[in-house]
Protein backbone atom coordinates (compact mmCIF):
# COMPACT_ATOMS: atom_id res chain seq x y z
CA UNK A 1 0.00 0.00 0.00
CA UNK A 2 1.31 3.45 -0.94
CA UNK A 3 0.58 6.93 0.35
CA UNK A 4 2.13 9.98 -1.28
CA UNK A 5 4.12 7.64 -3.53
CA UNK A 6 5.73 5.93 -0.52
CA UNK A 7 5.13 2.41 0.80
CA UNK A 8 3.56 2.09 4.27
CA UNK A 9 4.11 -0.67 6.82
CA UNK A 10 1.08 -2.45 5.35
CA UNK A 11 3.09 -3.18 2.20
CA UNK A 12 5.26 -6.06 3.43
CA UNK A 13 5.08 -9.13 5.65
CA UNK A 14 7.97 -8.46 8.04
CA UNK A 15 7.68 -11.69 10.02
CA UNK A 16 11.16 -13.16 10.49
CA UNK A 17 12.73 -10.32 8.52
CA UNK A 18 15.52 -8.02 9.71
CA UNK A 19 14.24 -4.44 9.57
CA UNK A 20 16.53 -1.41 9.77
CA UNK A 21 14.41 1.27 11.43
CA UNK A 22 15.62 4.89 11.44
CA UNK A 23 13.92 7.02 14.10
CA UNK A 24 14.47 10.47 15.60
CA UNK A 25 14.74 10.21 19.38
CA UNK A 26 17.01 13.22 19.78
CA UNK A 27 15.94 14.35 23.25
CA UNK A 28 17.17 16.83 25.87
CA UNK A 29 19.53 15.07 28.28
CA UNK A 30 20.77 15.92 31.75
CA UNK A 31 24.33 14.75 31.29
CA UNK A 32 25.22 14.98 34.97
CA UNK A 33 22.42 12.53 35.77
CA UNK A 34 22.76 10.67 32.46
CA UNK A 35 19.00 10.98 32.12
CA UNK A 36 16.52 12.04 29.42
CA UNK A 37 14.41 14.99 30.56
CA UNK A 38 11.70 14.91 27.84
CA UNK A 39 10.61 11.71 26.07
CA UNK A 40 8.21 13.25 23.50
CA UNK A 41 10.04 11.97 20.42
CA UNK A 42 10.66 8.54 21.91
CA UNK A 43 6.93 8.18 22.60
CA UNK A 44 6.22 9.19 19.02
CA UNK A 45 8.14 6.30 17.46
CA UNK A 46 7.05 3.61 19.93
CA UNK A 47 3.96 2.52 17.90
CA UNK A 48 6.13 1.68 14.89
CA UNK A 49 8.68 -0.27 16.97
CA UNK A 50 5.84 -2.03 18.77
CA UNK A 51 4.09 -2.99 15.53
CA UNK A 52 7.25 -4.33 13.90
CA UNK A 53 8.12 -6.29 17.04
CA UNK A 54 4.62 -7.74 17.40
CA UNK A 55 4.59 -8.74 13.73
CA UNK A 56 7.69 -10.85 14.31
CA UNK A 57 10.38 -8.64 12.80
CA UNK A 58 13.96 -8.45 14.01
CA UNK A 59 14.06 -4.72 14.69
CA UNK A 60 17.35 -2.81 14.42
CA UNK A 61 16.85 0.78 15.56
CA UNK A 62 19.14 3.54 14.31
CA UNK A 63 19.04 7.07 15.72
CA UNK A 64 21.11 10.12 16.58
CA UNK A 65 21.55 12.23 19.70
CA UNK A 66 22.85 15.77 19.36
CA UNK A 67 22.42 18.19 16.49
CA UNK A 68 25.31 20.59 16.84
CA UNK A 69 28.02 20.50 14.18
CA UNK A 70 30.51 20.26 17.03
CA UNK A 71 31.23 16.66 18.00
CA UNK A 72 31.06 17.59 21.72
CA UNK A 73 27.28 17.83 21.40
CA UNK A 74 26.92 14.15 20.52
CA UNK A 75 26.00 11.66 23.22
CA UNK A 76 25.48 7.94 23.56
CA UNK A 77 21.99 6.46 23.18
CA UNK A 78 22.41 4.31 26.28
CA UNK A 79 20.04 6.52 28.39
CA UNK A 80 17.31 5.95 25.79
CA UNK A 81 17.24 2.21 26.43
CA UNK A 82 15.44 2.29 29.78
CA UNK A 83 12.85 4.75 28.45
CA UNK A 84 12.17 2.56 25.43
CA UNK A 85 11.92 -0.55 27.59
CA UNK A 86 9.42 1.13 29.90
CA UNK A 87 7.25 2.30 27.00
CA UNK A 88 7.48 -0.97 25.05
CA UNK A 89 7.11 -3.20 28.08
CA UNK A 90 9.88 -5.47 26.83
CA UNK A 91 13.66 -5.72 26.63
CA UNK A 92 15.61 -3.50 24.26
CA UNK A 93 19.10 -4.74 23.51
CA UNK A 94 21.85 -2.13 23.15
CA UNK A 95 25.26 -2.23 21.55
CA UNK A 96 27.82 0.57 21.89
CA UNK A 97 28.60 0.38 18.19
CA UNK A 98 27.03 1.56 14.93
CA UNK A 99 28.29 -0.66 12.13
CA UNK A 100 31.46 -2.35 13.40
CA UNK A 101 31.94 -6.07 14.10
CA UNK A 102 30.08 -5.87 17.44
CA UNK A 103 27.03 -4.27 15.83
CA UNK A 104 27.09 -6.74 12.94
CA UNK A 105 27.24 -9.73 15.31
CA UNK A 106 24.40 -8.30 17.43
CA UNK A 107 22.23 -7.89 14.32
CA UNK A 108 22.93 -11.42 13.10
CA UNK A 109 22.02 -12.89 16.49
CA UNK A 110 18.64 -11.12 16.73
CA UNK A 111 15.55 -13.32 16.99
CA UNK A 112 12.05 -12.49 15.68
CA UNK A 113 10.28 -10.08 18.01
CA UNK A 114 13.51 -8.69 19.47
CA UNK A 115 14.61 -5.05 19.37
CA UNK A 116 18.21 -3.83 19.14
CA UNK A 117 19.24 -0.19 19.50
CA UNK A 118 22.53 0.75 17.87
CA UNK A 119 24.53 3.64 19.28
CA UNK A 120 24.45 7.22 18.01
CA UNK A 121 24.84 7.17 14.22
CA UNK A 122 26.41 10.64 14.38
CA UNK A 123 29.48 9.06 15.94
CA UNK A 124 30.10 8.25 12.27
CA UNK A 125 31.69 11.14 10.33
CA UNK A 126 29.40 10.59 7.34
CA UNK A 127 26.34 11.30 9.52
CA UNK A 128 27.55 14.64 10.85
CA UNK A 129 26.16 17.98 9.76
CA UNK A 130 29.58 19.31 8.73
CA UNK A 131 30.09 16.29 6.48
CA UNK A 132 26.62 16.76 4.95
CA UNK A 133 27.13 20.46 4.25
CA UNK A 134 30.67 20.14 2.94
CA UNK A 135 30.40 17.12 0.63
CA UNK A 136 26.74 17.26 -0.43
CA UNK A 137 26.69 13.58 -1.41
CA UNK A 138 24.02 12.37 -3.79
CA UNK A 139 21.77 9.60 -2.52
CA UNK A 140 23.64 7.15 -4.72
CA UNK A 141 26.91 8.24 -3.13
CA UNK A 142 25.38 7.94 0.34
CA UNK A 143 24.56 4.31 -0.49
CA UNK A 144 28.32 3.69 -0.79
CA UNK A 145 29.21 5.11 2.63
CA UNK A 146 30.50 2.73 5.28
CA UNK A 147 27.36 2.59 7.41
CA UNK A 148 25.06 1.73 4.46
CA UNK A 149 27.52 -0.62 2.78
CA UNK A 150 27.98 -2.53 6.02
CA UNK A 151 24.43 -2.72 7.38
CA UNK A 152 22.31 -3.03 4.22
CA UNK A 153 23.47 -6.62 3.43
CA UNK A 154 22.34 -7.68 6.92
CA UNK A 155 18.77 -6.44 6.43
CA UNK A 156 15.70 -7.34 4.40
CA UNK A 157 14.15 -3.89 4.35
CA UNK A 158 14.42 -0.34 5.66
CA UNK A 159 11.81 1.76 7.48
CA UNK A 160 12.10 5.49 8.12
CA UNK A 161 10.02 6.88 10.97
CA UNK A 162 12.16 10.00 11.43
CA UNK A 163 9.95 12.73 9.98
CA UNK A 164 11.60 15.22 12.36
CA UNK A 165 14.89 14.62 10.51
CA UNK A 166 13.41 14.32 7.02
CA UNK A 167 15.02 17.59 5.93
CA UNK A 168 18.50 16.14 6.52
CA UNK A 169 20.45 14.54 3.67
CA UNK A 170 22.47 11.84 5.43
CA UNK A 171 23.23 8.15 4.73
CA UNK A 172 21.04 6.56 7.42
CA UNK A 173 18.17 8.72 6.19
CA UNK A 174 18.61 8.68 2.41
CA UNK A 175 21.18 5.98 1.58
CA UNK A 176 19.45 2.73 2.50
CA UNK A 177 16.59 3.49 0.10
CA UNK A 178 19.05 2.99 -2.73
CA UNK A 179 19.81 -0.59 -1.62
CA UNK A 180 16.71 -1.96 0.14
CA UNK A 181 12.91 -2.10 -0.17
CA UNK A 182 11.81 0.84 1.98
CA UNK A 183 8.72 2.06 3.82
CA UNK A 184 7.69 4.90 6.09
CA UNK A 185 6.77 4.20 9.70
CA UNK A 186 3.48 5.11 11.38
CA UNK A 187 4.72 8.39 12.86
CA UNK A 188 6.16 9.50 9.52
CA UNK A 189 2.90 8.56 7.80
CA UNK A 190 0.79 10.43 10.37
CA UNK A 191 2.87 13.61 10.32
CA UNK A 192 3.05 13.64 6.52
CA UNK A 193 -0.73 13.19 6.33
CA UNK A 194 -1.51 15.94 8.85
CA UNK A 195 0.81 18.49 7.27
CA UNK A 196 -0.30 17.61 3.74
CA UNK A 197 -3.93 18.23 4.72
CA UNK A 198 -2.93 21.52 6.28
CA UNK A 199 -1.21 22.59 3.08
CA UNK A 200 -3.76 21.30 0.58
CA UNK A 201 -7.24 21.73 2.05
CA UNK A 202 -7.43 23.25 5.53
CA UNK A 203 -10.83 23.95 7.04
CA UNK A 204 -11.37 27.70 7.05
CA UNK A 205 -10.74 30.15 8.50
CA UNK A 206 -7.13 28.95 8.70
CA UNK A 207 -4.90 30.86 11.12
CA UNK A 208 -1.11 30.60 11.42
CA UNK A 209 0.53 31.75 14.65
CA UNK A 210 4.21 32.47 13.99
CA UNK A 211 6.55 33.57 16.74
CA UNK A 212 9.86 32.73 18.33
CA UNK A 213 13.33 33.67 17.14
CA UNK A 214 13.94 31.29 14.21
CA UNK A 215 13.52 34.15 11.81
CA UNK A 216 14.59 32.64 8.48
CA UNK A 217 12.23 29.70 8.97
CA UNK A 218 9.34 31.91 10.08
CA UNK A 219 9.55 34.27 7.11
CA UNK A 220 10.02 31.42 4.65
CA UNK A 221 6.89 29.79 6.03
CA UNK A 222 4.95 33.07 6.11
CA UNK A 223 5.79 33.77 2.48
CA UNK A 224 4.70 30.30 1.38
CA UNK A 225 1.38 30.07 3.24
CA UNK A 226 0.39 33.56 2.12
CA UNK A 227 1.48 33.16 -1.51
CA UNK A 228 -0.34 29.83 -1.77
CA UNK A 229 -3.49 31.15 -0.13
CA UNK A 230 -3.28 28.66 2.74
CA UNK A 231 -3.37 31.17 5.60
CA UNK A 232 -6.36 33.45 6.01
CA UNK A 233 -4.59 35.22 8.84
CA UNK A 234 -1.08 35.23 10.36
CA UNK A 235 -0.75 36.23 14.01
CA UNK A 236 2.79 37.34 14.87
CA UNK A 237 4.74 37.23 18.11
CA UNK A 238 8.27 37.06 19.47
CA UNK A 239 11.17 38.45 17.46
CA UNK A 240 9.14 37.80 14.29
CA UNK A 241 6.63 40.45 15.39
CA UNK A 242 9.38 42.90 16.35
CA UNK A 243 10.86 42.65 12.85
CA UNK A 244 7.45 43.12 11.22
CA UNK A 245 6.79 46.17 13.38
CA UNK A 246 10.17 47.65 12.44
CA UNK A 247 9.42 46.96 8.76
CA UNK A 248 6.15 48.84 9.14
CA UNK A 249 8.07 51.82 10.46
CA UNK A 250 7.19 51.44 14.14
CA UNK A 251 9.82 52.34 16.72
CA UNK A 252 10.58 49.14 18.64
CA UNK A 253 13.33 50.82 20.65
CA UNK A 254 17.09 50.66 20.52
CA UNK A 255 17.31 47.62 22.81
CA UNK A 256 15.13 45.39 20.62
CA UNK A 257 16.44 46.77 17.35
CA UNK A 258 19.97 46.29 18.62
CA UNK A 259 19.18 42.64 19.39
CA UNK A 260 17.81 42.15 15.87
CA UNK A 261 20.99 43.61 14.38
CA UNK A 262 23.30 41.69 16.71
CA UNK A 263 21.67 38.40 15.68
CA UNK A 264 22.05 39.31 12.01
CA UNK A 265 18.29 39.51 11.49
CA UNK A 266 18.13 43.12 10.29
CA UNK A 267 18.05 41.98 6.64
CA UNK A 268 14.63 40.48 7.35
CA UNK A 269 13.24 43.96 7.97
CA UNK A 270 13.58 44.51 4.23
CA UNK A 271 12.20 41.02 3.56
CA UNK A 272 9.12 41.89 5.61
CA UNK A 273 8.28 45.13 3.82
CA UNK A 274 6.88 43.62 0.58
CA UNK A 275 5.04 40.99 2.62
CA UNK A 276 3.30 43.72 4.61
CA UNK A 277 2.59 45.68 1.46
CA UNK A 278 1.02 42.70 -0.29
CA UNK A 279 -0.63 40.92 2.65
CA UNK A 280 -1.05 43.69 5.22
CA UNK A 281 -4.69 42.80 5.79
CA UNK A 282 -3.77 39.21 6.66
CA UNK A 283 -0.68 39.77 8.82
CA UNK A 284 -1.69 40.76 12.34
CA UNK A 285 0.84 42.71 14.41
CA UNK A 286 0.80 43.20 18.19
CA UNK A 287 -1.01 46.30 19.46
CA UNK A 288 0.91 46.24 22.73
CA UNK A 289 4.10 44.60 23.97
CA UNK A 290 5.70 43.73 27.29
CA UNK A 291 9.08 44.50 28.79
CA UNK A 292 10.65 43.99 32.22
CA UNK A 293 12.04 46.52 34.65
CA UNK A 294 13.79 45.40 37.83
CA UNK A 295 12.30 41.94 37.40
CA UNK A 296 8.73 43.18 37.02
CA UNK A 297 6.54 43.10 33.95
CA UNK A 298 5.44 46.28 32.22
CA UNK A 299 3.34 46.79 29.09
CA UNK A 300 3.07 49.61 26.57
CA UNK A 301 1.12 50.28 23.40
CA UNK A 302 2.93 50.19 20.07
CA UNK A 303 3.84 53.80 19.36
CA UNK A 304 4.74 54.42 23.01
CA UNK A 305 7.29 51.66 23.61
CA UNK A 306 10.23 52.34 25.92
CA UNK A 307 13.36 52.66 23.80
CA UNK A 308 15.77 51.28 26.39
CA UNK A 309 13.82 48.13 27.31
CA UNK A 310 13.94 44.80 25.51
CA UNK A 311 10.53 43.70 24.23
CA UNK A 312 9.96 40.20 25.61
CA UNK A 313 6.28 39.30 25.10
CA UNK A 314 3.01 40.40 23.55
CA UNK A 315 0.76 42.51 25.75
CA UNK A 316 -2.62 41.69 27.30
CA UNK A 317 -4.65 43.50 24.61
CA UNK A 318 -2.85 41.60 21.86
CA UNK A 319 -3.26 38.31 23.70
CA UNK A 320 -7.03 38.93 23.95
CA UNK A 321 -7.26 39.76 20.23
CA UNK A 322 -5.25 36.66 19.30
CA UNK A 323 -7.48 34.51 21.49
CA UNK A 324 -10.55 35.78 19.66
CA UNK A 325 -8.96 35.03 16.28
CA UNK A 326 -7.97 31.52 17.35
CA UNK A 327 -11.39 30.70 18.81
CA UNK A 328 -12.98 31.78 15.52
CA UNK A 329 -10.72 29.59 13.37
CA UNK A 330 -11.43 26.11 12.02
CA UNK A 331 -7.71 25.30 11.58
CA UNK A 332 -4.81 26.74 13.61
CA UNK A 333 -1.12 26.07 13.12
CA UNK A 334 1.36 27.41 15.69
CA UNK A 335 5.12 27.59 15.45
CA UNK A 336 7.06 29.60 18.00
CA UNK A 337 6.19 31.27 21.32
CA UNK A 338 4.98 34.83 21.78
CA UNK A 339 7.97 35.77 23.92
CA UNK A 340 10.35 34.45 26.56
CA UNK A 341 7.98 31.87 27.98
CA UNK A 342 10.59 30.23 30.19
CA UNK A 343 10.27 33.06 32.76
CA UNK A 344 7.16 33.74 34.82
CA UNK A 345 7.14 37.50 34.22
CA UNK A 346 7.36 37.10 30.43
CA UNK A 347 5.21 34.02 29.73
CA UNK A 348 1.77 35.65 29.83
CA UNK A 349 1.33 35.99 26.07
CA UNK A 350 2.48 32.47 25.25
CA UNK A 351 0.36 30.97 28.02
CA UNK A 352 -2.71 32.92 26.85
CA UNK A 353 -2.28 31.91 23.20
CA UNK A 354 -1.69 28.27 24.13
CA UNK A 355 -4.79 28.26 26.29
CA UNK A 356 -6.76 29.60 23.33
CA UNK A 357 -5.34 26.77 21.21
CA UNK A 358 -6.58 24.31 23.83
CA UNK A 359 -10.01 25.97 24.06
CA UNK A 360 -10.80 26.37 20.36
CA UNK A 361 -13.12 23.94 18.63
CA UNK A 362 -10.94 24.18 15.53
CA UNK A 363 -8.22 21.68 14.63
CA UNK A 364 -4.87 22.70 16.10
CA UNK A 365 -1.44 21.67 14.83
CA UNK A 366 1.55 22.40 17.04
CA UNK A 367 4.93 22.72 15.34
CA UNK A 368 8.10 21.20 16.78
CA UNK A 369 10.79 22.65 19.03
CA UNK A 370 9.79 25.37 21.49
CA UNK A 371 6.12 25.02 20.54
CA UNK A 372 6.13 21.45 21.85
CA UNK A 373 8.06 22.56 24.93
CA UNK A 374 5.44 25.22 25.67
CA UNK A 375 2.62 22.69 25.16
CA UNK A 376 4.25 20.30 27.62
CA UNK A 377 4.99 23.09 30.12
CA UNK A 378 1.33 24.07 30.28
CA UNK A 379 0.08 20.47 30.25
CA UNK A 380 -2.09 21.08 27.19
CA UNK A 381 -0.98 18.22 24.97
CA UNK A 382 -4.22 16.20 25.26
CA UNK A 383 -6.25 19.24 24.15
CA UNK A 384 -4.27 19.82 20.94
CA UNK A 385 -5.32 18.32 17.62
CA UNK A 386 -1.85 17.16 16.64
CA UNK A 387 1.65 17.76 17.97
CA UNK A 388 4.43 17.41 15.41
CA UNK A 389 7.81 16.05 16.46
CA UNK A 390 9.61 17.80 13.62
CA UNK A 391 10.92 21.33 13.65
CA UNK A 392 13.18 21.89 10.66
CA UNK A 393 11.50 19.22 8.54
CA UNK A 394 8.05 20.61 9.26
CA UNK A 395 9.07 24.15 8.38
CA UNK A 396 10.71 23.13 5.13
CA UNK A 397 7.72 21.00 4.19
CA UNK A 398 5.39 23.92 4.85
CA UNK A 399 7.71 26.08 2.76
CA UNK A 400 7.03 23.92 -0.28
CA UNK A 401 10.28 21.93 -0.42
CA UNK A 402 10.42 18.24 -1.27
CA UNK A 403 12.25 16.79 1.70
CA UNK A 404 15.35 14.66 0.94
CA UNK A 405 13.97 11.64 2.82
CA UNK A 406 10.65 11.84 0.98
CA UNK A 407 12.53 11.89 -2.32
CA UNK A 408 14.60 8.87 -1.25
CA UNK A 409 11.56 6.88 -0.12
CA UNK A 410 9.77 7.62 -3.40
CA UNK A 411 12.83 6.41 -5.28
CA UNK A 412 12.76 3.14 -3.31
CA UNK A 413 9.09 2.65 -4.16
CA UNK A 414 10.06 2.72 -7.84
CA UNK A 415 13.30 0.74 -7.53
CA UNK A 416 11.97 -1.98 -5.18
CA UNK A 417 8.24 -2.50 -5.92
CA UNK A 418 6.33 -4.28 -3.15
CA UNK A 419 2.93 -4.37 -4.88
Amino acid sequence: MKKFGIYTLDSLDVSGKTVLLRVDINEPIDRAADKITDDTRIRGCVPTIQELRDRGAKVVVMAHQGSDIEYKNYYTLRPHVSVLEQLLGSEVKFIADVCGPAAQDAIRSLQPGEVLLLDNVRFMAEEQTLFERSLKLTHEQQADTLVVRTLAPLADCYVCDAFAAAHRDQPTLCGFEQRLPSMMGRLFEKEYSVISSLMEAPDRPCVFVLGGAKIADAFMMMQTVLDRGIADKVLSGGVVANILLAAKGENIGEASLGFVKKQGYDGFIETAKPLLEKYGEKIVLPADLAYTEEGKRGEAMVGSLPGDKMLVDIGAKTAAAYREAILGAKTVFVNGPMGIFEKEETEFGTRAVWQALADTEGYTVVGGGDSVTATNKYGLGPQMGYICTGGGALIRFLSGEELPVVRALRHAAQAFPLD
